[in-house]
């Protein structure tokens, strides 16, 4: 006879949303499974692949709330200004907070360092089973609960099931959800640059037809995170070069303004789509992150999207715990819908319209988009408005973000 485990809530994947989630209810004494294919060493693989998140200022509150941020805060380096352009013209548009009252836009984060520290802090937290190299052979969710059995003939219970395997999720795909979903015919090419001259915190966008060319600064002063969008037909050729000459065309796209630049860290690069489900639960079921939405990263919008999943339902599971509740009540899924359906969705659409603008050729194109960014420069209203929105502070936002315990 299989051995069973029980707990509140199964959440499959145990990547950076899953494993915030876990902690997130840890914190609220609700209890998780977290499942997860990826074999232990594989997950604290420290070697450097070039890729870094921005994580923005709520999600670091939440970070902090939750007690994770000892883990990989000394590799973080903070975002205070980000200065926006497109071809020919640097500096169009800086978002430039009051650091002292309000603090950084976000922090620069290498993957690796998040990625082991989540996990460390849900393998340590109270209320939560960590179960690696294992996979779902079967789930079934009715009216009496979850249950899920594994490969290697384990059996898990629960009253709720959490989707957060990401773009591909079968678990979304089995439960019969709609997907949306359209190829913007770009790469993304991400690496590490380090560069002569100090980038002092700032992130640059320049706007390209071909796609955003994005540098991030990281620790040090004197390294920055590429995330280089070029179209699908030209990636294989750009791929190719030597690092010599990949640099050399980096260096074309930022003028000199970092000065001299040298590759850092291998590239990686991965194709670029929109998918966005039409609703984010079914019947003892809630999807976070990437297996209920997927944008273009114009923006730097799309971990902290399932940030915000995870403390929204965090905070509706633990609210549902202490009113006796259980975690799968139709109720509690409603609530969750209402609050992040809209909000997911107009993010989506927002970076999906400004990928599309900007990748409008022609003079009269480019006007328009420069008149348009000389209009927020010139109007503290809508200029504050976007900063809200990069600091992940617009709308009804859960109590993590603001930086308060459930």
């Amino acid at each position: 006879m299989s051995d069973t485990l029980r707990s509140d809530v199964i959440i499959l994947g145990a990547g950076l949303v899953g494993c915030a989630l876990a902690v997130a209810l840890a914190r609220g004494g609700v209890t998780s499974t977290l499942v997860d294919p990826a074999p232990a060493q594989a997950i604290r693989d420290t070697h450097a692949d070039g890729r870094a998140s921005a994580v923005s200022s709520s999600s670091w509150r939440m970070m902090e709330a939750i007690g994770v941020t000892d883990h990989f805060a000394r590799y973080a380096n903070p975002i205070d200004r980000i200065e926006v352009g497109e071809q020919g013209a640097r500096g169009l548009l800086a978002f430039q907070p009051d650091l002292a009252n309000d603090g950084p836009l976000g922090q620069m984060v290498e993957n690796r360092y998040l990625r082991i520290g989540l996990r460390e802090a849900a393998e340590a937290a109270d209320g939560v089973t960590v179960l690696m190299a294992s996979r779902a052979a079967d789930v079934e969710r009715d009216a009496a609960g979850v249950r899920v059995v594994l490969e290697d003939g384990r059996t898990l219970r629960a009253a709720l099931l959490v989707g957060a395997e990401g773009r591909r999720s079968p678990t979304r795909d089995a439960a019969g959800i709609t997907v949306a979903r359209w190829d913007y015919h770009h790469v993304a090419i991400v690496g590490m640059l380090d560069h002569t001259v100090d980038h002092r915190n700032v992130a640059h966008e320049l706007f390209y037809t071909a796609g955003p060319f994005a540098l991030l600064p990281m620790q040090g002063g004197h390294r920055s995170a590429l995330v280089w969008t070029v179209s699908d037909t030209d990636a294989p050729a750009m791929l190719s070069l030597s690092p010599r000459a990949f640099v050399a065309e980096a260096q074309k796209r930022m003028g000199g303004m970092l000065g001299e630049l040298t590759l850092a860290a291998p590239l990686a690069s991965y194709p670029l789509g929109f998918h966005h489900t039409t609703r984010i639960t079914a019947e003892r079921l809630a999807l976070v992150g990437d297996a209920g939405h997927g944008i273009h990263p114009i923006a730097g919008q799309g971990l902290n999207l399932g940030f915000r999943d995870a403390a929204a339902l965090a905070e509706v599971l633990i609210d549902g715990a202490r009113l006796g509740l259980d975690p799968g009540d139709a109720q509690l899924l409603a609530r969750y819908e209402r609050w992040r359906g809209l909000d997911t969705f107009l993010v989506a659409a927002a970076t999906d319209s400004l990928t599309r603008l900007f990748g409008l050729p022609g003079r009269p194109a480019s006007r328009i988009r420069r008149f348009g960014i000389g209009l927020v420069e010139r109007i503290p209203p809508l200029k504050d408005f976007f900063m809200a929105e990069a600091r992940g502070e617009s709308g009804a936002m859960p109590k993590l973000l603001t930086g308060q315990p459930i």
